[in-house]
């Protein structure tokens, strides 16, 4: 699913006063960060991730696994912080505009 615009500006704004849910550390992407990733995107749907790193192309690969890995959508890349956003099924808590 992609997002388009309006609902990507959407999503930017209500991610603003979010705290980064999950860190990524020096060991990168692991099994137990997938999980709690996971986790969080099913009981949020919207979060920030911080990822530390030396240089902006490791970042983005670590990044590029979370998305992949977690089928969430990024929304937004500033720095070292990152917003997924994916959509829970179950029960949605996000309405998106169209």
């Amino acid at each position: 699913m992609a997002l388009t615009s309006s609902q990507t500006r959407y999503l930017r704004g209500l991610a603003h006063p979010l705290k980064p849910v999950l860190l990524l550390g020096g060991k990168g992407v692991t099994a137990g960060v997938l999980k709690e990733l996971d986790q969080a995107l099913a009981d949020h749907e919207l979060i920030k991730v911080r990822l530390t790193g030396g240089d902006r192309t490791a970042r983005a690969a670590d990044l590029a696994r979370l998305v992949e890995s977690s089928r969430a959508e990024p929304v937004q890349t500033i720095g070292h912080i990152a917003v997924l956003y994916r959509r829970n099924d179950d029960k949605p808590q996000i309405a998106l505009p169209r």
